[in-house]
């Protein structure tokens, strides 16, 4: 299986020696909107029932640039898909953009190393393209992996995604709630090379703290998921009184 991109996505520039944030690889995440419901209940109504783009983020570096700021208007031609695929699960206003700031404050003005993502609308542009292009909901929806009461096997999961893609993508999961014996899966991430070809996520690098830390979501956290808890992927956001 050919794992990469359509030729035209390689006209890279790999120079990393001449910006001060180096950076080696892109996490990709999609994350699941009821889940991030569950993690933040206060003001997410009727999240979306598909995965949806968390972020697009170099693995060690973050705000390269804070004179180079978010601005709508260079994305006004994706701001249909921008709704549509990378929404503000947790604030649904249409007109709301502060999702994407942060993510281009945080994460693109460092990813902008590359010649494909250095501006606001080929950043943004990209990420629709390698959601597509992945379909990270076809290949669940494929492998009879969809929201359900039912639990499953984490190591059921990360093997259909594994024979699919042909690389190990990274897994998170809200733990157990005190008197729950599920984790709850949250996000999954895919890993690209700086020329935008499909790698493992699992080889541990240090200096990769920057996307750790952007886990938390309100009072709970994501992390790695346990491959020996059951596993629940909600199809609606359960609300504990």
């Amino acid at each position: 299986m050919d794992h990469s991109l359509p030729p035209a996505c390689f006209h890279v520039s790999t120079e990393s020696d001449i910006h001060p944030h180096a950076w080696k690889k892109l996490y990709f995440a999609h994350h699941w909107p009821v889940t991030v419901c569950k993690m933040n209940a206060n003001d997410c109504h009727d999240p979306p029932k598909y995965w949806t783009i968390h972020g697009l983020w170099p693995d060690r570096a973050e705000d390269c640039n804070r004179t180079w700021h978010f601005n709508v208007t260079e994305i006004k031609d994706l701001l249909s898909d921008m709704r549509h695929y990378w929404p503000d699960v947790l604030h649904s206003s249409l007109n709301r953009t502060q999702f994407w700031k942060h993510e281009w404050d945080k994460h693109g003005t460092c990813a902008a190393t590359l010649k494909v993502l250095n501006s606001q609308k080929k950043y943004f542009g990209k990420a629709i393209e390698l959601y597509q292009h992945v379909d990270l909901n076809g290949c669940l929806l494929k492998a009879g992996i969809k929201p359900s009461s039912s639990y499953y096997k984490m190591t059921a999961i990360k093997e259909a995604l594994t024979r699919f893609y042909g690389v190990t993508p990274k897994i998170q999961c809200l733990p157990p709630e005190e008197g729950e014996k599920a984790q709850t899966i949250g996000q999954i991430e895919f890993c690209f090379t700086k020329e935008l070809q499909l790698v493992n996520c699992t080889t541990r690098e240090g200096g990769s703290n920057a996307v750790h830390a952007h886990l938390k979501l309100g009072t709970s956290e994501l992390s790695v998921c346990n491959d020996t808890l059951p596993t629940y992927y909600p199809s609606e956001v359960q609300i504990h009184k």
